[in-house]
């Protein structure tokens, strides 16, 4: 809202101020034109000072103000009134100045001026003033309006001072005097050529601020022959006031125009005069325009200036006013009757009765009702017009009153309402207030203008003066509600004026009403565009889009936008179309399809014109589409291959993959032991995992590395939040580089060109649709040719719609639409996007968890390395699905594409257990995979027929398949041919596979490592693949070994073992398969072997059906003691053996037993690091753990019978069991779950039945100081293993001799690696009458405790007599047997129990 400098009641002073009508000579104007100003335009800036009362008491008026304008004769027309109007408020801050235009009214008296250089001053005086009378007389000029026929002529002699000549002029002036008397006339001095004043002396120019609004109200007045001529003065009278018109004197008798009516139909312009103004003008805009103003007048100038209206308004209009007013006030007391003093009796005048006044819809119209000149009621309302003007409100209110009463008697109704107006204005001037302003005046004064006398442009000055006073009450409600209710249809421009201004008064209530604010200046707005006041319109949207702004009124902010668009593109003020537009595009909209098509459309229409302005500055950034720059990724490297029939590429790293963070963690920790293995076991400090995608959930924090040579992709996701689908052309990456080795840097973002194609190449998509509302990404590519510093700064692109997007019956078109089959609108403009990507945040320290701080993200940022060696991976036949245990042979394809060999080829999975490339002892494998089909995958040689069931012997060492080394166990080096790949060559190594234990979906992952055979580069490189492996159910195998009774194997030595080994198919018929064939068992260990099989049946092999089961049993011998290798025994089945010591099947087995080998291993270094003067007591505990561990690996190979497309396969597969202790069951499955899981709840609670009992958990307080571990009652029982010899049955004649007395044998052997003090009790400890019952009694003749030393392994044979008194059946597995170690004390010692009666039979003869 402008604010006007000036108080409410200065504004309502200068909004009714005395009239002077300046007649002037042409040689007077011509005088005052040398100083680029006409006479009434010099006065202009020097018109306000001060006067005295009529009553000679001194009455300050403050700020008196008089308009001297030159006289017009003809009246203004409706159409130029609102031509200017439109200018004034087109060139102006609304409203203020606007009113003070509108409003200024008033009648004229004279101002006569000649200039002295003319020939006869006083003639020319004469001549003017006879001008002037005929002007005011004569029925042929209704304009202008004189206030009274004795018009006061005031004649001024204009002198040039320049010119010489003083005593001709005082001489003039001194007739002049006697002519016209000292207080007519006066004599102004001015000069009118130009001074040689210095260039720093600075003149002030004071009618600047005047003659502006009149230079820029007059710009294009007489350019449109469709408008009346007016003056250039005629603005500060425009519309009169309906309170001095009405009483101009020398009014016509003719009453067919009414006074207050603005419109003179009664004649038209001369052509003549129309000319004549127009050329006047059109010379007065050639002389003012690039000319100061007063250019020749001095600061005395000025003085004379001011002095001269001093004199005029102090000699001459004051006193004249003064006159005026007691001639007025004897006529009215003479007319009336009434006191002799008006000023005495003005309570008098007004203390009568009380005319009742009727209401307005009572009256009659009798707006056209004219009073004479000499009518009473006219001759008071100008006494109180002098008053107002002389700013002797109280009286001019009493007239006012006085005459509304008469106006009203009369129904004068026109007359009433400017009497009601007045009154109120003049009620409101009062100094000190005795009385509150009648805001019910104006109320009705408003209504008897608008609705009575039908003249909308007195109602409106009523409701902009009542406006003003209301607002300067603090009441805006009121003015606001005046304002609103004089809004029309008829003026665009008026009600947009009133509308404003009825917001701004919401706004600056006491609590303000926002909304109701911004909706009317949103009205307001409207109808200056309608008016076509663009400037104003946009403003006042602009205004109220600060309240609707972020309210959540979406529908309101892109109709305020949009028209904010439009009105800005109007005006050229393309940056602010340009926002306005944006906003509605990138906000969230409600709007329909068809209205969004419509906006984008505008959008693309202002932004190709701003773009045309500067064609060769910077891109400009565009709003569409929304990029998420956090879900941007960056992948660095080739595309994966797609797979070739049984040839399939590495899984490697692609886009299309989703992010798991638990799988990039395995990744990592691969990485991390192949590393490791590299360096020795240590994992380099600065060592950083291979990120081959960056995205938001990688660590970005460091630059990451791209090669030379390989492609850079990188994917934005694009969103469309419009529901018309956008098409992008031309769509590529916007970067800046910066060469390693070279000084210059190209450090501006710009377009790939042709210059820069030899440093980074640059992919483009030709075309992009988003279809409404859709989510999509596009992947773009770099090539790097050169190493450097890349930066990828963003996207640049097209932007543009589809043809044919607008929906019909509701079908959105662009559903289905696919890149090549749609055809761009042809609007399309260039921009960019940049890709801002903010780090994660930090919270590591303090200071950065109590703040706000974000790290960096580098991921844009690559830094391009020299060449590096490429490696592809294939395999080739590489399985699906396989049964548990199943061995496959497959190959494997390594390709180096690059133009660096490479070297140090490793491959690393958590599962090395799954996969072997065989070890060293293996024959190579033909390198052709169509060679070996329908071969067995094991090496196998025929078996002669007499072997069958006998054990095979053979042996290796773990080193030879790369495990028991000690290093990473998952970490396996590729047998490359001389250890490197040269650059385009390739090799294929078999690879044989054994399908996981546990049924279901495997992935399994394979780490390959290789390097540059550059030694300088640290960098190496990997190639990552994801095997998916459905495996499906096949054989669940138990076994137990216990120690045998036979004390002697077949070669005389004292330690054997019983293998029991269960096989049960549980495969159901899964995948095919017919049934499975045990062809093989083997055994694995440094210590023992199996030595044949002990089974009753005779087959060859053992054959399983669905849900079969099979118990095998075999003898295990110890071997010999071989420190470096492996024993391997083979017990056939079929007709071929399988090598068990050669590859895969060896391979398979060392893997899967790698972690107790490592174990192993780690502790025979410690130990053998001890030194041995420390046998400690923990060693002692550890020979008797020993005693009870075997060591002992089986492996159960077999075959199993498919059926698949009506052919039978034959597969091969092979399990493992490793059995530790004796009597502990072992599975080649150990989880419980999992056992569950593929028996299925029934056959697994018969298997529990077998199993043995959980032990319960036990909570105890561990000690301080734990002590060493004490072997287990059960592990002591195994340091002497006994054995009794006696005859089954034993004949005596107990007739013949009554003791029968039989030879007993206990064998006693030592099954640790240490002596053994041994101690046999013969006494029976047996009390029980149960057993004396079964067993019977006898005794143990001679000797009955014997103590003896066994030394490691030895076998020791004790004779024994047992004497029997009669005959039956006899236990004599009563011997107690004590044992400990030699050099230890009584702590371990404990009783030896066998695990079997001895049963005898004692029959008499």
């Amino acid at each position: 809202m402008a604010q006007c400098v000036q108080s409410v009641q200065e504004f309502l002073q200068d909004s009714f101020v005395p009239l002077v009508a300046a007649l002037c000579s042409e040689e007077a104007e011509r005088l005052a034109r040398r100083n680029n100003l006409g006479f009434a335009e010099l006065l202009k800036p020097f018109c306000r000072l001060t006067s005295e009362d009529p009553n000679n008491q001194l009455h300050i008026i403050k700020n008196l103000k008089i308009a001297v304008n030159n006289i017009i004769t003809h009246p203004p027309q409706p159409a130029a009134i609102r031509k200017l109007l439109n200018e004034v408020v087109s060139v102006s801050q609304p409203a203020e100045g606007l009113v003070a235009n509108v409003i200024t009214a008033g009648d004229y008296d004279l101002n006569i001026s000649v200039s002295s250089s003319e020939p006869e001053p006083v003639e020319q005086f004469l001549k003017l003033s006879q001008e002037q009378h005929r002007i005011q007389h004569s029925s042929e000029y209704m304009y202008p309006k004189w206030f009274i026929p004795n018009t006061l002529k005031y004649y001024v002699l204009l002198h040039d001072v320049s010119t010489g000549e003083e005593q001709r002029a005082d001489s003039i002036y001194e007739e002049m005097k006697q002519r016209y008397g000292t207080q007519g006339c006066y004599l102004l001095k001015i000069n009118s050529r130009v001074s040689n004043r210095g260039m720093d002396e600075q003149i002030p120019d004071p009618w600047s601020q005047y003659l502006q609004k009149n230079t820029i109200q007059n710009q294009d007045c007489y350019e449109d022959c469709s408008y009346a001529v007016i003056s250039n003065k005629s603005t500060d009278h425009l519309i009169s006031d309906g309170l001095d018109n009405e009483i101009k004197d020398g009014l016509s008798n003719n009453f067919k125009t009414h006074p207050l009516q603005l419109d003179h139909p009664s004649g038209s312009l001369d052509s003549t005069d129309y000319l004549k103004a127009t050329t006047s003008l059109q010379e007065s805009k050639k002389l003012n325009s690039g000319m100061p103003h007063g250019a020749c007048l001095t600061l005395t100038d000025h003085d004379r200036i001011r002095q001269f209206i001093q004199e005029f308004t102090f000699r001459g209009l004051l006193p004249h006013i003064e006159k005026t007013i007691r001639q007025l006030n004897d006529q009215l007391i003479s007319r009336k009757g009434l006191s002799r003093s008006l000023f005495s009796a003005t309570k008098k005048w007004f203390s009568g009765s009380k005319v009742p006044e009727k209401s307005i819809n009572e009256l009659k119209n009798t707006s056209g009702l004219l009073y004479p000149p000499e009518a009473p009621e006219l001759q008071i309302r100008k006494m109180a017009d002098l008053c107002f003007l002389v700013q002797h409100y109280e009286l001019a209110y009493s007239c006012y009153h006085t005459a509304k009463k008469d106006f009203l008697n009369d129904q004068a109704m026109l007359y009433a309402a400017g009497a009601l107006e007045m009154a109120a204005v003049s009620a409101f001037l009062q100094p000190g207030a005795p009385r509150p302003y009648p805001a019910h005046y104006m109320e009705t004064a408003i209504q008897t203008y608008r609705d009575i006398c039908k003249n909308m442009v007195l109602a409106e000055r009523c409701v902009l003066l009542s406006a003003e006073i209301l607002k300067s009450q603090s009441k805006y409600s009121e003015a606001a509600a005046l304002l609103i209710r004089l809004t029309s249809e008829d003026s665009d421009l008026r009600s947009a004026l009133l509308l404003e201004q009825a917001a701004h008064c919401f706004i600056n209530m006491k609590s303000p009403m926002v909304r109701k604010f911004a909706f009317h200046m949103i009205l307001a707005g409207h109808r200056f565009s309608k008016a076509g006041q663009k400037k104003h319109a946009l403003r006042c949207y602009c205004q109220a889009m600060q309240v609707y702004k972020g309210k959540g009124w979406s529908l309101a902010e892109d109709h305020i936008n949009f028209t904010i668009g439009r009105q800005s593109f109007t005006l050229r003020q393309l940056d602010n179309a340009v926002s306005a537009f944006r906003h509605i595009l990138i906000n969230d909209s409600k709007q329909p399809p068809a209205q969004q098509g419509a906006f984008l459309r505008e959008y693309l229409y202002v932004y190709k014109n701003v773009t045309q302005l500067s064609p060769d500055g910077p891109l400009p950034q565009l709003p569409l589409p929304y990029i998420n720059s956090s879900a941007t990724r960056i992948f660095f490297g080739h595309d994966r291959r797609p797979a070739e029939g049984e040839k399939q590429a590495a899984t490697h790293v692609s886009l299309d993959q989703e992010y798991d963070s638990e799988s990039s963690q395995q990744w990592k920790e691969l990485e991390e032991q192949v590393v490791s293995v590299i360096n020795k076991g240590i994992v380099p400090a600065n060592f950083q995992p291979t990120q081959f995608c960056l995205n938001r959930y990688s660590d970005n924090s460091r630059f990451p590395l791209a090669v030379v040579e390989e492609p850079i992709t990188v994917e934005v996701s694009f969103r469309n939040p419009l529901k018309v689908p956008l098409l992008l052309t031309d769509l590529s990456l916007l970067w800046k580089f910066q060469p390693k080795d070279f000084s210059t840097k190209h450090d501006e973002a710009k377009e790939p060109g042709k210059c820069d194609d030899d440093m980074i190449g640059t992919e483009a998509i030709a075309e992009f649709l988003i279809n409404s509302e859709e989510t999509k990404v596009a992947r773009l590519k770099l090539f790097p040719h050169q190493t450097g510093e890349l930066h990828i700064l963003g996207v640049v692109y097209n932007l543009g719609t589809v043809q044919g997007t607008v929906t019909l019956d509701g079908i959105d078109p662009s559903i289905g639409l696919q890149e090549g089959k749609f055809v761009s609108n042809g609007l399309s403009v260039r921009g960019r996007q940049d890709l801002e990507i903010q780090g994660p945040r930090l919270n590591n320290t303090k200071e950065e968890k109590t703040s706000i701080k974000y790290g960096p993200d580098r991921r844009l940022d690559p830094i391009i390395t020299e060449e590096m060696p490429l490696l592809e991976v294939f395999f080739i036949n590489f399985p699906t699905g396989l049964l548990c245990g199943e061995i496959r042979k497959a190959y494997v394809e390594f390709v180096n594409v690059s133009k660096c060999p490479l070297t140090a080829l490793k491959v690393v999975s958590k599962h090395p257990e799954f996969f072997t490339f065989g070890g060293n002892t293996a024959v190579l494998t033909p390198l052709s995979p169509s060679a070996s089909e329908n071969c067995s995958a094991y090496k196998t040689v025929v078996t002669d027929p007499t072997s069958v069931r006998t054990a095979l012997l053979s042996s290796a060492s773990s080193v030879d398949f790369g495990v028991g080394t000690g290093g990473q166990p998952e970490v396996i080096n590729v047998p490359l041919p001389d250890s490197v790949l040269l650059p385009g060559a390739s090799v294929q190594l078999p690879m044989w596979l054994r399908g996981p234990d546990e049924e279901g979906v495997h992935e399994i992952n394979f780490l390959f490592y290789y390097e540059s055979v550059k030694r300088h580069s640290k960098i190496h490189r990997v190639l990552r693949h994801t095997a998916v492996i459905c495996t499906s159910r096949s054989l669940h195998i138990r076994a137990t070994v216990c120690r045998s009774n036979a004390l002697e194997d077949d070669e005389g030595r004292g330690d054997n073992m019983l293998v029991f080994v269960d096989v049960e198919n549980i495969n159901t018929s899964e995948a095919g398969v017919k049934e499975f064939h045990i062809v093989q068992v083997s055994s694995n260990s440094k210590h023992w072997k199996l030595q044949k099989s002990v089974n009753i049946s005779e087959d060859k092999d053992t054959k399983l059906a669905s849900r079969e089961k099979a118990k095998l049993c075999f003898k295990a011998v110890r071997c010999k003691n071989s420190e470096e290798n492996y024993t391997f025994a083979d017990i056939v089945f079929g007709n071929e053996q399988i090598i068990s010591s050669a590859s895969p099947c060896a391979d398979f087995l060392f893997q899967s037993l790698s972690s107790e080998l490592k174990k192993t291993h780690v502790q025979s270094h410690t130990h053998g690091s001890q030194r041995a003067v420390k046998q400690s007591f923990d060693e002692a505990v550890r020979l008797v753990q020993r005693c009870s561990e075997v060591d002992l690996n089986v492996v159960v190979l077999w075959k199993a019978y498919v059926v698949e497309d009506n052919k039978q396969l034959i597969l091969e597969g092979q399990h493992h069991i490793a059995l530790n202790t004796v009597g502990k069951e072992a599975f080649s499955f150990p989880q419980k779950q999992g056992f569950k899981k593929i028996l299925g709840s029934s056959d697994w609670e018969d298997l529990e039945q077998e199993l043995p009992e959980m032990a319960l958990l036990k909570f105890f307080r561990p000690e301080s100081t734990p002590g060493p571990a004490r072997p287990t009652p059960e592990q002591l029982s195994s340091l002497i293993k006994t054995s009794l010899h006696y005859p089954e049955s034993f004949s005596h004649s107990f007739h013949q001799k009554s003791l029968c007395l039989v030879p007993v044998t206990l064998l006693l052997s030592n099954c640790s690696q240490a002596v053994v003090d041994v101690m046999i009790d013969l006494r029976h400890k047996t009390t029980s009458p149960e057993a004396l019952e079964i067993h019977g009694s006898f005794t143990w003749l001679g000797q009955t405790q014997y103590k003896l030393q066994l030394k490691s392994q030895e076998v020791y044979s004790l004779q024994l007599k047992a004497c029997f008194v009669h005959t039956g059946v006899y236990n004599l597995g009563t011997p107690r047997v004590f044992a400990k170690l030699a050099d230890q004390v009584t702590l371990f010692e404990t009783s030896q129990q066998n695990s079997m009666p001895a049963l005898i039979i004692i029959n008499n003869i």
